[in-house]
């Protein structure tokens, strides 16, 4: 085995490498840090990474997408990455062979090659950027006798779509023992939209901070725990992190240690994450952060993007915040362009009549293909951005027009 004090950054491009590193750090060997496509090993956020003491026990250390425009890296041990993927066999029925359908240098993708590792199976991957035609095409190659994926929102939603025009498409959605997905909210629709296709869809509620998913359909698998503390989702269990790697004041803010009944110490993670537990089941409803103040309510952005993507041609929506003189601050939607949308006026007034007036979005701005971060999640910070640039150029126009004599835009000639 490898020296296990030094953090080996492996390209995600190189399979087998990664799978070979991946196992020798899951035997005990040096811990890996997968480095995504095209990134050089010797950048200075992969050397400074590489340059931090190390915990004993760490496997892998994954850098978080960064929807916040924050990413961090995550120090998880053997015995988390191991934990995480033999409870998800326990809740799924067994072992079983993955297809591979999501970046690898994620804990979304990296998890599939530990469950496939701790099964012994070989993982089929599915290329680079694949389209939903090209997914089950890949998907034909697994040949043992459970299948597994795990996607994206955005994923299920395009596979849907061809299923539901492609019997032989449908047939080979239909043979997946699970499909598993994470990563953002399931809208009701899609989850109706597989259930009439008869898909064995499996919501997955985790991160990279759990080794991945850790509740399925509401419900924690494994030696998980979830408990709610001041409307926050709280999660506890072998598979949390170590830390963030070169940040102990973010790991001594997310990660605590408080007394159980027995007076034994429990460490949790606080995810961020507004929740309920009603039944014993667990429903997020959004973010803590993620809230508008528009006047002077509460409201928040991902319950107005629930709402917004029960809606056809919706699914795609995103809430976000702008200032507004009246208001302080108002939502407003962006959605990727679809022919088969309702019109803006149905999805406000829907939003309007759940949520509120305060919750009513100002406008909705198309745009033909939503910025997203390798793992299918929408880029906020990107976003928000093009519409910055988007706003700022309406106001150049405006100023444009203003400037122009009296009578020029009326076609008047001398």
């Amino acid at each position: 085995m490898t020296a296990h004090h030094v953090l080996r950054a492996i390209p995600v491009e190189d399979r087998a490498w990664l799978i070979a590193a991946l196992d020798d750090a899951l035997a005990g060997g040096a811990p890996i840090l997968p480095l995504a496509p095209g990134q050089d090993p010797g950048d200075s956020d992969v050397e400074r990474i590489r340059s931090l003491p190390l915990p004993a026990d760490l496997a892998v250390v994954v850098r978080t997408s960064g929807s916040s425009g924050i990413p961090k890296a995550v120090a998880l041990s053997r015995s988390a990455l191991v934990d995480s993927a033999m409870a998800t066999h326990e809740a799924l029925g067994g072992p079983g062979q993955w297809l591979v359908a999501l970046p690898t240098q994620l804990i979304s993708g990296l998890q599939m090659l530990v469950r496939s590792a701790v099964a012994r199976t070989e993982p089929v991957f599915a290329p680079d950027g694949a389209d939903a035609r090209q997914l089950l095409d890949a998907a034909e190659q697994l040949d043992h006798e459970r299948r597994y994926v795990s996607l994206v929102p955005v994923q299920l939603a395009r596979l849907l779509d061809l299923a539901e025009d492609d019997a032989d498409a449908a047939e080979t959605l239909r043979r997946f023992d699970a499909v598993l997905v994470g990563g953002q909210a399931v809208s009701l629709e899609l989850r109706r939209r597989a259930h009439a296709l008869g898909v064995s869809l499996r919501r997955s509620y985790g991160m990279t901070e759990t080794a991945g998913g850790c509740v399925y359909d509401g419900v924690e698998i494994g030696d998980t725990l979830v408990r709610i503390r001041g409307g926050e989702v709280q999660l506890a269990g072998p598979t949390l992190a170590l830390g963030y790697l070169g940040d102990e004041a973010q790991t001594g803010a997310r990660f605590i240690t408080e007394p159980n009944r027995d007076g034994e110490p429990v460490r949790w993670y606080r995810t961020g994450d507004a929740g309920e537990l009603l039944g014993g089941m667990l429903t997020v409803t959004g973010r803590l952060d993620r809230v508008v103040i528009s006047g002077g309510v509460n409201v928040s952005l991902d319950e107005i993007e629930r709402v917004a993507r029960e809606y056809p041609g919706w699914g795609s929506a995103v809430a976000l915040a702008t200032e507004h003189s009246e208001w302080g601050e108002r939502p407003v939607l962006v959605v990727e362009v679809d022919p088969a949308a309702v019109p803006f006026d149905e999805v406000r007034e829907g939003i309007r009549s759940k949520l509120g007036a305060a919750a009513a979005p100002e406008w909705a701005n198309e745009t033909e293909r939503m910025p997203r971060l390798p793992g299918g999640k929408p880029d906020l910070p990107a976003i928000e951005a093009w519409l910055r640039s988007l706003r700022a150029s309406f106001a150049r126009l405006r100023d444009d027009r203003a400037e122009q004599p009296r009578g020029a835009d009326e076609g008047e000639t001398e």
